[in-house]
């Protein structure tokens, strides 16, 4: 079914809209949740969880890229559920999650929506002008959490090469918002 007919049950609050959703997203979903926690059964219950946040905002949220804003929804609650589950064992958070804070924070700092919109431009503007393959590896580790090992065998490159990439690109990424205005 097309995410179109998909909002459309949502305004209905016919539901369908979560068995359509979960038919077309739910592995998609599944594997965000499941690349931040690495357990079945807790992705399943931020899957769950984010069938009924998008019940509880559409409407009269109207997503426009409806995958986007499911995979958004999974994420925030995957990442807030691993850190409630590992808020006593500070030290053995994982690395990907403070490169992520790093980047992440850029993005809930600023205080109108005006400076919003203005970094989420220079956000897309970065990310799309990287060279193919480094923009799949900063959106893989950085959007779906992926670990570094996963993204090197997936492209069959090694993982020290999938570190300086990522590493290189946080530089440029950080220079980039610095050009553009922004304090770091």
């Amino acid at each position: 079914m097309e995410d179109c007919k998909i909002i459309e049950l949502y305004f209905a609050r016919n539901e369908n809209a979560i068995a359509e959703t979960a038919a077309k997203y739910g592995k998609y979903c599944h594997c965000i949740a499941y690349n931040i926690l690495y357990s079945e059964e807790d992705a399943e219950e931020c899957v769950n969880d984010t069938y009924v946040q998008a019940w509880g905002v559409i409407p009269p949220k109207n997503p426009e890229k409806f995958s986007v804003f499911l995979g958004k929804i999974t994420r925030n609650i995957a990442i807030n559920r691993y850190r409630r589950d590992h808020a006593k064992k500070r030290n053995g958070a994982s690395a990907v999650f403070e490169e992520a804070d790093s980047i992440g924070t850029l993005c809930t700092t600023s205080d109108t929506a005006v400076e919003e919109l203005a970094l989420r431009q220079a956000i897309d503007s970065f990310v799309y002008a990287l060279p193919s393959e480094t923009r799949i590896i900063f959106v893989r580790r950085y959007w779906y959490m992926s670990r570094v090992q996963d993204i090197a065998k997936d492209y069959g490159i090694p993982q020290g090469t999938v570190k300086s990439i990522l590493s290189r690109t946080r530089k440029k990424f950080r220079e980039h918002l610095l050009k553009e205005g922004f304090i770091i």
